[in-house]
């Protein structure tokens, strides 16, 4: 039973993914693109901790810190990329 509901979590995971991915292709601006981003990331974290409990193994977790990690440090450049137009500063001394 459990593992019957795991499934289907993670189908419905990856159908979240194919719409937030639809979302980023199509998306009207650069902020939806980059929270598209976001939620792919997510949902993928999400998936990858299910497929972890669904086989049982432990060996799937340092891939979702490292991801998850990954994962912030391009939304925020991203975000920073939108706000700014740069995304690191370089002072310049003249």
């Amino acid at each position: 039973m459990i593992s019957a509901m795991l499934t289907v979590s993670v189908v419905l995971f990856a159908i979240t993914i194919a719409i937030a991915l639809v979302r980023m292709i199509i998306g009207p601006s650069m902020p939806d693109r980059v929270i598209a981003m976001d939620v792919i990331g997510v949902n993928l974290l999400a998936t990858i901790g299910v497929v972890s409990v669904l086989y049982g193994t432990k060996a799937y977790l340092e891939v979702i810190l490292i991801l998850g990690i990954l994962s912030f440090i391009s939304t925020i450049a991203f975000s920073k990329y939108i706000e700014r137009g740069v995304i690191v500063e370089r002072k310049r001394d003249r």
